[in-house]
């Protein structure tokens, strides 16, 4: 058989093919293969933190690990490894909370761990986060004990109390108000925030005409309100929980209580309270940090958390989740899985997120100042301070309807 020039460039070519695919088929099957990367959590599907960890927290991870692995998994140092949720229900335990932690990074040896919700459940696991080597970036915890632990395998990603108290009081001032009436939850959120609030206060002339505490699971605060609306105060403070946020203002619409100023916290920025108090949002002030007009990646990732679960993402720790979620992997890109060389990374560098850059000073965000929501229509604006709103803050709050 005689070869022809031709002929043999292409038998080259075909060779060069070959060799090529052959060469490229074990990185390829290698990648198909590599083993998932494992993350751990526990987090409230039952029992009264449910309420907020189901809007804040998991739905973030979930949709994360979905986005991630359709990208082609989690780049490792450059390797693409797909990421495996391993999440347990709390159920509201503090317990159950610890046990299971202890289990995911004792004898699971999970290769990252996601924080539990609430400030409660960060304090009680963060020490073993550290004693295990994990680093835990909390979206959820408002504890100025904690951050003073100095533990660090520890980031709080949410303004502290100290922040949010003083920037809702820096609103108040502003506002010429001079009295106000707080109501708080009897746990450390409650007690931290209350704390900061009357330290706050204590640098202003505001008069504060009355100081309740409530415990968690509480059914009823009708008695309270109609004894604070005789008080006529110019705000209302309330440093609740979600359920007991609805039902403050359920109850503070039942027996007329109207002040100027009406601020709930934690749940005031879920679409869960716009859609039960049904016309009745306009005006009222709550914790919140950001919504779609905060950066462009804000709106992406609202967007697309509003397809998956039906539901908007929350316009306070949702966002603060979503950047601790951006902050882990781009840290993994950056140093691998090894969790020393993940903590000294986190530590030293500002990463770019959903909410603007962030970095941590010690365990706290530095780049973050204490801010104050309202609702205005169907979004939940930020107002304070100016320089991070996305809308003027509407006074005095509008009557119930």
């Amino acid at each position: 058989m005689t070869t022809t020039p031709s002929s043999k460039r292409l038998w080259l070519q075909r060779a060069a093919a070959t060799v090529g695919t052959l060469a490229f088929a074990p990185r390829l099957m290698a990648q198909q293969k590599a083993a998932p990367v494992r993350v751990g959590y526990a987090i409230s599907r039952t029992g009264p933190w449910a309420a907020g960890a189901q809007v804040s927290q998991e739905p973030n991870y979930l949709l994360w690990a979905e986005q991630v692995n359709a990208a082609g998994g989690l780049n490792v140092k450059g390797t693409r490894r797909p990421i495996e949720l391993i999440g347990y229900d709390d159920r509201s335990e503090t317990e159950t909370c610890v046990r299971t932690y202890q289990k995911l990074m004792g004898s699971d040896k999970v290769d990252l761990i996601l924080p539990p919700w609430g400030s409660g459940a960060n304090f009680a696991i963060a020490p073993l986060a550290n004693r295990f080597g994990y680093p835990l970036l909390s979206p959820t915890a408002l504890s100025r004990k904690l951050i003073d632990m100095q533990l660090p395998y520890f980031f709080s990603l949410l303004q502290q109390p100290d922040k949010m108290m003083g920037a809702l009081v820096d609103l108040l001032v502003a506002q010429r108000v001079k009295t106000v009436a707080i109501v708080y939850m009897d746990d450390l959120f409650g007690l931290e925030n209350f704390a900061a609030l009357n330290s706050s206060l204590k640098k202003t002339d505001i008069q504060v005409v009355e100081r309740k505490s409530y415990p968690l699971g509480v059914k009823d605060l009708a008695p309270v309100l109609r004894g604070i609306k005789d008080q006529n105060p110019d705000a209302f403070i309330g440093i609740t929980y979600p359920p007991d946020t609805i039902l403050a203002s359920r109850q503070a619409r039942e027996v007329g209580f109207n002040p100027r100023y009406f601020y709930a916290s934690v749940g005031t920025a879920f679409q869960l309270y716009k859609n039960v108090m049904a016309g009745n949002t306009e005006g009222v002030l709550g914790m919140g940090s950001w919504n779609g007009k905060t950066s462009p990646e804000a709106q992406a990732y609202f967007d697309a958390h509003t397809r998956k679960f039906g539901k908007e993402p929350d316009r306070w720790a949702s966002g603060h989740a979503w950047a601790g979620l951006q902050i882990l992997q781009q840290a993994v890109e950056a140093v691998g899985l090894d969790r020393k060389a993940l903590r000294d990374h986190v530590a030293r560098t500002e990463f770019p997120t959903i909410l603007g850059p962030i970095r941590f000073a010690g365990s706290e965000n530095a780049s973050i100042p204490g801010t104050v929501g309202q609702w205005q229509g169907s979004e939940f604006e930020v107002v304070w301070p100016p320089a991070r709103a996305t809308a003027q803050l509407m006074a005095p709050k509008p009557a119930w309807k």
